[in-house]
Formats: structure tokens, sequence, C-alpha cells
């Protein structure tokens, strides 16, 4: 049976950093506040002129170097964004392009914060049935693009990164397993509404603010906790193992908040938890890559750990992978 795991990583955060302190000369908040409710301190903003495709670019770059690949070895490309460059064309096949390939399949996945998890788990399978190779997986955002810097309520949770990672054959254990789920009765507690064939583009959507972010944070806040104790539970099971086989657990990092009951829940001590939303905020698709490989090159994971990663997001999603170092 083929095996199918991470062999290279990259990440790419924006060189503009937004401070707490600075959130404070934009909207009614301090530092106490994002803080205190959110465990976010800093987070990244993409330049002006810097779209996803050009971020992802740059972590996938990064990714190739780490695994010793050039951008012709890969024969897939997929890419999970909520900030996608347009509509259409995709943004994989922007990236591909700009990397100087034709040819191998590429299309993006559209599950919110969930998106990285959700595009490595087919990549797994892809490989695992042969049909594919390598595989170049990449969770991106320019979520600040798409804020009300109106409404303090959202626009000092988000930033922006992007992080890529290589998906092959390998004969460790790699990819165990993962599940994937979603409620969309609970969509509208975080959507961006307008834009699409529903409410296209037109001056009322624009006057109402209707082309950016819009979230019930509590009803989130709950479906969350919920989510992702449970998808861990069950992604544990199926791989065969339990939470002291674990040696890392990857949360998604929307809210400190968060991640410490969804922690509590599992019976996971805070030690065997990566958090970087300190200084990242929630990069959407993006966090996970980006907290892997923050932990890697601090020397935290090591070959042959075992990680656990889980994610909830915009659909409602939610998705949870168990996977060897």
């Amino acid at each position: 049976m083929i095996n199918s795991g991470i062999f290279g990583i990259g990440t790419y955060l924006p060189e503009k950093v937004l401070t707490n302190f600075d959130m404070e000369k934009i909207v009614d908040t301090t530092d106490e506040w994002i803080v205190s409710r959110s465990g976010i301190r800093n987070r990244h903003v993409v330049a002006e002129g810097q779209a996803t495709s050009d971020i992802s670019v740059i972590a996938a770059q990064r990714a190739l170097e780490n695994a010793g690949l050039e951008a012709k070895d890969i024969d897939m490309f997929i890419v999970a964004t909520a900030t996608p460059d347009m509509l259409f064309p995709s943004t994989a096949c922007i990236v591909a392009s700009k990397l100087g390939i034709v040819g191998p399949p590429a299309f993006d996945i559209a599950a919110g914060c969930t998106g990285f998890v959700y595009a490595l788990t087919l990549a797994n399978s892809f490989i695992k049935s042969g049909i594919h190779k390598r595989i170049l997986v990449i969770g991106a955002e320019s979520l600040t693009r798409i804020l009300d810097w109106t409404d303090r309520s959202t626009c000092v949770l988000f930033g922006d990164g992007a992080g890529a990672v290589i998906v092959g054959e390998t004969e460790r254990n790699g990819i165990v397993h993962s599940v994937l789920g979603a409620d969309g009765s609970g969509g509208h507690n975080l959507t961006l509404p307008a834009g699409g064939s529903a409410l296209p583009a037109s001056h009322e959507t624009v006057d109402k603010r209707l082309h950016y972010v819009h979230m019930n944070g509590p009803e989130v806040f709950k479906f969350a906790v919920r989510a992702m104790a449970k998808s861990c539970k069950e992604v544990l099971e199926k791989a065969g193992m339990t939470v002291s086989d674990i040696n890392w657990f990857v949360p998604h990092q929307a809210n400190i908040r968060i991640i410490e009951s969804a922690s509590q829940k599992l019976g996971i001590p805070m030690e065997k938890v990566l958090v970087t939303l300190d200084k990242t905020g929630n990069t959407s698709a993006a966090t996970i890559p980006i907290t892997i490989d923050m932990a890697v090159k601090e020397g935290k994971i090591k070959k042959g750990d075992k990680l656990l990663a889980v994610a909830f997001g915009a659909g409602l999603t939610w998705g949870a992978v168990v996977l060897e170092w």
C-alpha cells in the first residue's frame, strides 16, 4: 500500500506588521481588549498590489527548496483560500503559471479556515490512489483585503499569510487518517455576503458594506469548540490512537479561548499545544502550515513526531488530521 506524507514545507508572512496598538488608532479598541478576548497581539498585512497568488508563490518556492525539488516536479496544484485573486481563474492556476508550469491540474478549495485540512486530505487520496506523485498544497489568505475596518469585532482578528507543503509517497506513516465535515445550515454565521450570484456587486451592496466579512462571533465560538473536540476524537479513534500518542496538537489559530476550551475537552495539556496566533492573528486556511513550519524551525517538531491538526471554518466546515512528521 502506498503511504502519503509531507516532505517539504514553506511559509510566508508579509513584511508589514499591524500591532494591537496600531489597531487602537484605526478602530475603537484597546490592546488589552484584543488580547483578553482573542490572544492576538500582531497580524501581518499584504503590501499594496500584493495578491494571494503572490504570497502563495513565495511559500511554494520555499517548500520546494525545503524538499529539494523544482516546480516542474509537481504534478498537481491545490490552493485552499477564502480570498482568491478573483472568482476565476483559480488562484492555483495563477500560482502554477507564475511558477512557470503548464499541464498539471490546478484548482482551489473553498472551505474557509478548514481549507488546508480539506486540501491535504484530498492530496493524500490522490497520492494513495497512485494517480499523482507530488502535489503542492497551499493554504493562503489576504484577509485584510476583505475586512470592514469599522467593525472592531472582526477587523482585529485576521491577518495575511501563506503556507505550502509538498505531499508525496513516503515509506513512513505520513498522513495517518483524516476526517472532514460540514453543516451548511450554520453557514449564515460566517459569510462574505456580496460579490457572488446571490448578491452581485452593485452600488447598494457596496453602500451596505456587504463585500466584507460578516461574523456572528458567539455562535461561531460555540460551534468551533464542539466541532474541534468531536472531530479530534473521531480521527484519533479511526487512526487507532489516543491523545497520549500525540506529540503536538496543532489547532486552527482563531482564538486562544477556543484553543484552550478544545484542549481541555480533549484532555491535552497546553504544553503540547502549538500557538502562534499572538504573532499572526487568524490567517484562515494558512494557520496550520504556518504553525507547523514555525514549530519545526524552533526545533519543537522533530522527525517521527505525531501531530493532531484540527480546524473549523466558514461553511460551516470542520476537519482533523493525524500525521507523522
